[in-house]
């Protein structure tokens, strides 16, 4: 950021809190830079995993769960909702939230990942823009090309046990 949101003078850097911050000489409001919230469904049939091919930058090729990011009035449940159908035109419900995982490899901003474990409820499978393929993945038989931005994390997570119990 390089103007300040409240009153538009330009930032300075200071130390504060033993950090370099971004802070207004006019105002003197302080900018604190926030981890970007992002939330993803971990959907099951038949003890396989729901990926998705990315297309887009960054991690355009690697799979990934559906997920996307918060917007800043949508609690991260009802993001892994609207991901799921936006990417991959399923519409299912949010039933538990099975992790949250840091992220620092993602070039857009470090971030938390909120996992949810949700079952399907109508729709049909498609690919979209953001969907180059989607496919259901046995733990065994998981891909190498992995996204990161936490989903890595989550993927490894349900192969190693993390999975919610079939119904």
């Amino acid at each position: 950021m390089k103007y300040c949101s409240e009153c538009g003078a330009q930032l300075e850097i200071r130390m504060l809190e033993g950090r370099d911050r971004e802070v207004c000489p006019a105002c003197g409001r302080v900018h604190y830079r926030q981890l970007k919230v992002g939330a993803a469904a971990v959907i099951e049939q038949d003890g396989r995993l729901l990926l998705l091919q990315r297309t887009h930058q960054p991690f355009a090729g690697c799979w990934n769960l559906p997920a996307g990011y918060a917007e800043a009035d949508e609690h991260p449940a009802e993001t892994a909702v609207r991901e799921v159908f936006e990417e991959v035109g399923l519409h299912v419900e949010a039933e538990a939230l099975l992790g949250l995982y840091f992220f620092q490899d993602d070039p857009r901003g470090n971030g938390i990942a909120a996992v949810y474990r949700c079952r399907i409820t109508g729709g049909e499978h498609t690919t979209s823009a953001e969907t180059a393929a989607f496919r259901y993945f046995a733990p065994e038989e998981l891909p190498d090309a992995l996204a990161g931005g936490g989903h890595d994390q989550a993927i490894m997570a349900w192969r190693d046990g993390a999975r919610p119990s079939a119904r």
